[in-house]
């Protein structure tokens, strides 16, 4: 594997940077760097400037509004984004149900749904977890019955983040109890709107309603708005979580904050007249973060090189789930043994919508304890890390 761009790929990295650079708004670039999250309407914002200049799907193929770009480019793209802090799109419809429907989908769902998904004029969710069907997700119960042209849906769905905002929900749903619970499972399209769906706020930690329960009573869903064939959702669902676990390794957003807890650590005293980089052990802590992260990165290269060739991302994606995900984890942690003592005071205000930051300390950003709280789901979320390994142990070791 050679690690060196060619002389195009840096260009369309520089290409890249001013683009960001530019067009990046800076009031949004100032909450990211305070660590203060960013609310739907600067989210969908930045998606629309993403869209306007054509980059807003660089995965998907170019008939549908890609960008046709090369593997690397895209890995480009995903760095640059990171280290300066802009959001990616939310994955629920660029990333997870797009690609879905353009490799099940009927044409007429394609022109129906894939237009608006790219434009950002509508907010997906996702309707996978139920509150006794998480880990062993195909033990799950919402069922959907046939009724002439309709499935009648009932069920519930939890952990589903931002639902509250959403238009649409993509679903499993189990529509044969007759058969391997593997093989019952469909998945379904439903509008957020119709009569019969519900949703209750989940508040996590930080305060914030970020996830939600759904649920269903009694709703009628189009059954043209099945993806695919019935009973075969389950093959649909492992696509999507491997694309969904490989773009959770987060080494750019990782880099881009180990560089922030260096700054930080430079600015602060040690009480010894230097600074905390001068302290042997913290020094020593924050070297292994900064080589753990580039042996990562160097994992996600390989992944990307099998890529180029036209290979699929296989249990290259739960290794890079499970190290990305606790590697964050870690500097998170380390950011609050940075700021030591003035980490400790409750600071009720933080925990409420709008919140725009609290003074810690010079250097260390002041949403900081936000980050630390929310960042506690990562090796939940798209799949356990304890179910990763699982997948590991199958798929490499063949336990």
């Amino acid at each position: 594997m050679n690690a060196d761009f060619a002389p195009e790929e840096l260009a369309f990295r520089e290409e890249v940077r001013e683009f960001l650079q530019n067009e990046f708004p800076a009031e949004l670039r100032e909450k990211v760097d305070a660590g203060i999250r960013l609310s739907k309407d600067e989210i969908v914002r930045w998606q629309k400037i993403l869209h306007e200049k054509g980059w807003a799907a660089p995965n998907w193929p170019v008939e549908y509004g890609g960008t046709g770009w090369t593997a690397t480019q895209k890995h480009i793209f995903a760095m640059e984004m990171g280290l300066i802090g802009a959001p990616e799109p939310v994955p629920f419809g660029i990333k997870m149900v797009a690609p879905v429907l353009m490799a099940y989908g009927s044409e007429e769902q394609k022109q129906r749904f894939l237009p608006d998904i790219l434009q950002s004029n509508v907010w997906w969710c996702q309707g996978y977890s139920e509150p006794n069907s998480g880990s062993d997700l195909a033990s799950l119960k919402t069922s959907a019955v046939r009724d002439g042209d309709d499935y009648i849906v009932n069920g519930s769905k939890t952990w589903n983040t931002y639902g509250q905002y959403a238009d649409w929900i993509f679903c499993l749903v189990r529509t044969d109890t007759t058969v391997k619970k593997q093989e019952g499972i469909s998945f379904l399209l439903i509008d957020m709107k119709s009569p019969g769906v519900s949703h209750q706020p989940i508040y996590l930690m930080d305060g914030h309603a970020e996830v939600n329960e759904i649920f269903f009573d009694d709703v009628r869903v189009p059954a043209a708005n099945l993806i695919g064939e019935e009973n075969k959702g389950w093959t649909y669902a492992k696509v999507l979580l491997t694309h969904e676990r490989t773009n959770i390794a987060l080494v750019p957003r990782s880099t881009r904050r180990l560089r922030a807890l260096r700054r930080a650590a430079a600015s602060l005293d040690d009480g010894f007249g230097g600074s905390l980089l001068d302290d042997p052990v913290f020094s020593h802590r924050l070297a292994n973060l900064e080589i753990e992260l580039k042996a990562l990165e160097y994992t996600e290269l390989r992944t990307l090189a099998s890529l180029s060739v036209g290979k699929s991302p296989g249990p290259e994606s739960s290794i890079l789930k499970i190290v990305g995900t606790e590697l964050a984890q870690r500097i998170d942690e380390l950011f609050v043994e940075l700021a030591a003592y003035h980490s400790l005071p409750y600071l009720p205000e933080q925990l409420e919508e709008g919140f725009q930051g609290a003074p810690l300390e010079p250097g260390i950003p002041s949403g900081q304890g936000l980050v630390y709280l929310n960042n506690r789901k990562l090796s939940i979320f798209g799949g356990s890390n304890e179910i990763q390994r699982n997948i590991i142990s199958k798929a490499v070791l063949g336990l």
